[in-house]
């Protein structure tokens, strides 16, 4: 009860904690998510234990947190694509690439989320 009411508020006050990184573990499904910073991409078929192994090098970690509330930048399927296509020594500017491209996903039921078609002034 009293961590229930200590959580909406640090909440409310927006105080956040970061968390620490979660230990190296095993190539998601296909389907999952896998997370750096505030960015996020959905695992594809075709995802190595190889491309997994530089990813976890790279500080990425699966999603394991249940209900998900953060908010991320996805990364296009399309540019997963290309990094899963793309030879070992160009993985860097692939996935810097894909991180330029990622945008911004409304979660759902967000009443401060605006539909993509509508601009902030």
């Amino acid at each position: 009860m009293i961590e229930s009411l200590r959580n909406r508020v640090r909440g409310f006050l927006r105080v956040r904690i970061e968390r620490a990184r979660p230990c190296r573990g095993p190539k998601p499904a296909i389907g999952g998510h896998i997370a750096f910073n505030d960015f996020r991409i959905t695992v594809q078929a075709g995802f190595s234990d190889d491309l997994w192994q530089w990813l976890l090098d790279q500080g990425w970690r699966e999603l394991r947190y249940r209900p998900e509330q953060r908010r991320y930048r996805e990364v296009p399927a399309t540019c997963v694509t290309e990094l899963i296509d793309a030879p070992v020594e160009e993985r860097p500017l692939v996935l810097d690439a894909a991180l330029e491209r990622s945008t911004v996903r409304p979660i759902l039921g967000d009443p401060n989320a605006l539909p993509s078609y509508v601009v902030r002034h």
